[in-house]
């Protein structure tokens, strides 16, 4: 009993050290402090801006003392809150999905619009507008997140077929290939059920239609995966250096891969839920996390969940100017972003 109470506490001193090496040499609780300022900046710049030019005097006036017959006051409570509160959830729920999903699989190139996730969850989406018209809020969200675990599901099912499992190009073209399929089915079920227009918005990714009401509902159930994703951090480092050795610092590899599965489940359901298929949010935020914070997870996932917030809500605004007064679809500019990235990923991967 006394030998294994001291390999017990020899593993986990073994885990204290490994945790200091991972840790980035610069002061990241500053990284950190930063781009939380950083982000309250940006998100006043998005509320600020639109049709109606709001006053910062006038923003203030309306949180402090909201006034029902001021329609400036209207305008920033029922639309530009809502937006911008739902482009930083979107955007902090995507990135940590992606942080969690290269940290289970060791795949840099894994994220939840590469692995069919998004996709599954505007398949089911699509099904629930068929079929249940009048699904609320909750509801949609519980078919977004059965969506995304089937398309998760497919995409593994495909790498237990292949040999030597899903390497990183593999998982490319297994995730391209069920995204692909799940598209074309979605669109076909839009245009046999006439609900193509309501389908579009899912399809393209946008903000133009957010109400508090679904960015409260989504915020509830997937604030619970983030606080899931922060308890998990130390696990996720250790099982980011690979699994042989996170079983010999005596982690629970299976319980750790179930808990993170329904984690990125919650948080990507959330997200599509409230702005259809933003894309690769999930793969450009985590390389850029773990190069300004290192491979502690404790850090790298508060990291990712700013940055993420920050490019949504700065690709929100940028949405707005880029052909005013008409709105751009916020998921072909990050797609802009990502898809370069991806083939550069792709490239170094395959090569290596």
């Amino acid at each position: 009993m006394e030998e294994i109470r001291k390999n017990q506490l020899t593993k986990k001193e073994t885990q204290k050290r490994l945790m200091k090496r991972l840790r980035a040499p610069h002061p990241t609780v500053l990284i950190l402090l930063v781009s939380l300022v950083v982000l309250v900046a940006a998100m006043f710049l998005s509320i600020g801006y639109g049709a109606a030019q709001l006053s910062w005097r006038m923003i203030v006036d309306a949180l402090i003392s909201f006034d029902s017959t001021n329609t400036e006051h209207l305008i920033l409570m029922d639309l530009r809150i809502p937006r911008v509160l739902g482009a930083a959830l979107i955007g902090a729920f995507l990135a940590v999905a992606g942080v969690i999903m290269q940290a289970l699989t060791l795949n840099p190139l894994a994220s939840p619009s590469i692995m069919g996730v998004t996709s599954g969850s505007a398949f089911m989406i699509a099904i629930a507008f068929a079929l249940y018209p009048q699904s609320n809020y909750i509801q949609l969200i519980l078919w977004s997140f059965a969506g995304a675990a089937l398309g998760a599901g497919m995409v593994f099912m495909i790498g237990a077929f292949t040999k030597r499992g899903l390497t990183p190009v593999k998982l490319a073209l297994a995730g391209a290939a069920v995204s692909a399929l799940l598209q074309s089915l979605s669109t076909m079920i839009a245009i046999h059920f006439n609900v193509a227009r309501d389908m579009s918005f899912w399809f393209a990714g946008g903000l133009a239609g957010v109400r508090m009401e679904s960015v409260t509902a989504a915020a509830v159930l997937a604030g619970v995966g983030l606080l899931g994703a922060f308890l998990l951090s130390r696990s996720l480092t250790i099982l980011s250096l690979g699994e042989e050795m996170a079983k010999g610092l005596g982690l629970r590899v299976g319980w750790i891969k179930g808990c993170s599965l329904i984690i990125v489940l919650l948080l990507t359901g959330a997200a599509v839920s409230i702005a259809g298929t933003v894309g690769y949010v999930g793969l450009i935020i985590p390389h850029m996390a773990k190069k300004m914070m290192g491979l502690d997870y404790r850090f790298v996932i508060p990291a990712a969940a700013l940055f993420g917030a920050i490019l949504l809500v700065v690709s929100d605004v940028a949405a707005r100017v880029i052909n005013a007064p008409y709105e751009t679809p916020i998921g072909a500019l990050t797609s802009l972003i990502g898809v370069p990235f991806f083939l550069y990923l792709a490239r170094k991967e395959g090569r290596g």
